[in-house]
């Protein structure tokens, strides 16, 4: 087989690691994507005379046969389109087929089973004149190579792969800094409800919350309070969880958060932040000290959309790969966003930030986008509430309908849960439309006392924050840095308010 040395599309110039061996460049698979996969489909772009790795896609298996042609083709394309644009077309693909032995089944078994898909991905790439260099099926903790016909090379029993971390691929990466998160679905199952569906007092809880606040959510007059009540008790859970303890192990440290986060906080939560401005508001909490904690806690909220609420999980699970991004960390990014978009296919957030990050945008551009809006509606909220402090006693002002049928033109959607949908909504619409008001009353924003800024959101005590002599409370985080924002132009058409004029 052909070298191949693993290196990205913007460091060519730098050394890398050379793999000379069909089980070399499958002991490199967990380095080239940051975890190990499972039950997937990988396929890597080749360039240049010595075969550097260039970009990688990656696709669950199919449980259909049938599906595969299908998707063979369609990741195929999407390998070959996204290279092609980005380095030109590649000078091959290795193909990766991982699956795990089920029941009664063997390493050899899977191979074979596996064969058909591995044919259909050759098939794929040759119509776009595109060779596949390699094609290796991974089970078993074996290997078998597709394409090469020497059994002194490849046995039929397949070459049996170092442990974890003992291959000099391992000690090369490690020293270049490359590291594995483990598997898959080990990221994912962090992210994902409990296969038994959890506590069932979730779900009992997100229903009331539904119904108490989804009325409240299509009232433009009303939606404000809901927002800064859903902000407030995000900043509290946020301060818990930063003050907790330090627990290494991954679950351990999940079971903690979720003891920490009371049923009714993270279904007033997750009901809140399906409007679309109060989670670009709660998507500032992204860097410093407070990005550790609100990982955890979008993590949290997304395991506790269970049943009919499985949709609800796009907007914390889209949170979570802004953050892991915002952090750094591309790898839980893809995963906490593709499981976003899992959940809600048109979840217009998710896909911006999925489409930035896999074309290798820098985050801090978007970051700069989110502190800027953060001081603009700070200066908007202190504007305002002088403002309305001024009209209060104009005359021919009273009664507020002037603004009431200024803003009839404006609708607001807020989706359902599926159960709901079905049983309250006329052919099954997505969303409750409803006319919104001008929004609620304006107040002044105070920065608490003290020479330097809290690490956390931690409310004042004595009295609410931000509330200020005849004014209501400005939204939560205003003077405390960066805040939620509403100026995001990421924002999902179908969750939560528009501006005046346009999405």
């Amino acid at each position: 087989m052909s070298e191949h040395t693993n290196t990205t599309p913007t460091d060519s110039d730098e050394p890398g690691v050379t793999v000379r061996t069909h089980t070399e460049l499958a002991d490199a698979l967990p380095y080239l994507l940051g975890f190990q996969p499972d039950e997937s489909l990988v396929l890597v772009a080749v360039h240049g005379s010595r075969g550097r790795f260039g970009g990688r896609v990656t696709v669950g298996i199919p449980t259909d046969p049938a599906d595969w042609a299908v998707v063979a083709d369609a990741v195929t394309d999407a390998l070959v389109t996204g290279s092609t644009r980005r380095q030109g077309l590649p000078e091959g693909i290795v193909a990766f087929l991982c699956r795990e032995p089920g029941p009664g089944e063997n390493g050899t078994t899977v191979m074979e089973y596996l064969r058909p898909l591995a044919q259909h991905v050759r098939l794929a790439a040759g119509a776009r004149d595109v060779p596949v260099v390699d094609a290796l099926c991974l089970s078993d903790h074996r290997c078998w190579s597709y394409c090469c016909p020497d059994p002194a090379c490849c046995p039929p029993e397949g070459n049996a792969q170092k442990p974890p971390g003992t291959s000099a691929v391992a000690a090369a990466a490690a020293y270049a800094g490359m590291t594995v998160r483990g598997s898959l679905r080990a990221m994912q199952r962090r992210l994902l409800p409990p296969d038994d569906g959890g506590d069932p007092k979730w779900t009992t809880a997100l229903d009331t919350a539904c119904a108490n606040l989804l009325p409240r959510l299509v009232d433009e007059r009303e939606a404000a309070e809901v927002a800064d009540r859903t902000l407030t008790t995000t900043a509290d859970l946020l301060t818990r969880l930063h003050r907790l303890p330090q627990v290494r192990d991954p679950k351990a440290a999940d079971a903690c958060d979720d003891r920490a986060i009371g049923i009714e906080e993270a279904a007033t939560v997750i009901v809140g932040l399906q409007d679309r401005e109060t989670r670009d508001r709660a998507a500032e909490w992204m860097e410093g000290p407070l990005a550790p904690p609100a990982l955890r806690l979008w993590r949290a909220l997304a395991r506790r959309c269970t049943g009919a609420y499985d949709e609800y999980a796009a907007a914390p699970l889209a949170l979570a790969g802004w953050v892991a991004w915002s952090s750094g960390d591309r790898t839980e990014a893809r995963v906490a966003l593709a499981l976003a978009l899992r959940a809600d296919p048109d979840y217009l957030f998710a896909l911006l930030l999925h489409h930035a990050c896999d074309e290798g945008l820098a985050a801090e551009s978007i970051r700069r986008v989110l502190r800027r809006a953060g001081k603009d509606r700070g200066r908007e909220v202190v504007a305002g509430g002088a403002g309305a402090a001024g009209k209060a006693d104009a005359p021919g002002r009273g009664g507020g309908g002037e603004a009431e049928g200024a803003s009839s033109s404006r609708r607001r959607r807020v989706p359902l849960p599926s159960a709901l949908r079905a049983a309250g909504q006329r052919g099954g619409a997505a969303g409750v439309a409803r006319p919104s008001g001008a929004g609620g009353p304006a107040g002044r924003a105070v920065r608490p006392a003290g020479a330097g800024r809290p690490p956390l959101p931690v409310r004042p005590r004595g009295r609410r924050p931000g509330a200020g002599p005849g004014g209501s409370r400005a939204p939560y985080g205003a003077g405390l840095g960066p805040g939620p924002s509403g100026q995001l132009p990421l924002r999902s058409s179908r969750h939560g308010r528009r501006s005046q004029g346009g999405r």
